[in-house]
């Protein structure tokens, strides 16, 4: 009984959430402070995974279609990388980096408050913490997480050519027209679109654990975690019924 409990709160508290979201737009400057501060705490990791992915990715593909198809299967390799890059590997790994990092700190940030009484003496003045605290939080996460994605993604795209660069002969000209070539809107568009639902997962569930603190300053230790792992959780599964989705509408 007591899971089904959780998770009839669960359910109420994701419904309460998208209620309330439209009314983190009447407090335009706690949403951009929360946007800022959500998106420069994630930006270093961006930075590196980004830079990591490309490079990687290339100097695996590379030997691999050497090894394949001879020396000038390379003249495809952008192709290949901008695809993996843009549909999959900057949209999972921008939402898992803010998971790790939003997560966590949405949880402590809400449940420190719970436990101080911030949010009891919100209730008693007859404000709504959903509206007040939260809702900005989780528009933050939704805005910021598609920004991640796009600085990501040029990252990787562009790493990979400054690896081929080091060891290889093409052009900057011709690895820009291979990238643009696969590019197109009917691919970055709905990849672009699926991290709206990362960014909604992620600040959902690091609200949610923070409001659900109990047991003082190690209930807020227990809230943090439990907020990185319902948000990767989250993120993963949400990818693989996004993923079919899009298949679906984009690629009959």
């Amino acid at each position: 009984m007591q899971i089904f409990s959780k998770l009839w709160q669960a359910i109420s508290f994701i419904m309460d959430a998208i209620y309330h979201l439209p009314s983190a737009l009447y407090s335009p400057q706690e949403l951009l402070r929360q946007t800022y501060k959500s998106l420069m705490g994630a930006l270093p990791l961006a930075i590196i995974a980004g830079l990591a992915i490309g490079m990687v990715v290339w100097i695996h593909l590379r030997d691999a279609l050497v090894n394949v198809a001879g020396p000038s299967a390379v003249a495809y390799l952008p192709q290949a990388l901008a695809l993996a890059v843009v549909v999959e590997f900057a949209p999972l790994c921008s939402a898992l980096i803010l998971a790790g990092r939003s997560g966590a700190s949405l949880a402590a940030e809400i449940g420190s408050m719970k436990q101080t009484e911030q949010i009891d003496a919100l209730m008693l003045l007859g404000l709504s913490p959903m509206r007040v605290l939260m809702a900005p939080r989780i528009i933050a996460c939704v805005i910021t997480l598609p920004i991640l994605t796009i600085f990501t993604a040029y990252l990787a795209i562009y790493s990979g050519f400054l690896t081929e660069s080091l060891t290889g002969s093409m052009s900057f000209s011709q690895y820009q027209n291979e990238v643009l070539r696969v590019l197109t809107l009917r691919e970055s568009l709905p990849a672009l679109g699926k991290t709206i639902f990362f960014g909604l997962a992620i600040g959902i569930s690091g609200c949610f654990h923070g409001n659900e603190t109990e047991g003082g300053t190690e209930g807020v230790g227990k809230a943090a975690t439990k907020g990185v792992v319902s948000s990767i959780v989250s993120v993963l599964v949400l990818n693989v019924f996004l993923v079919k989705t899009i298949q679906f509408f984009f690629n009959p």
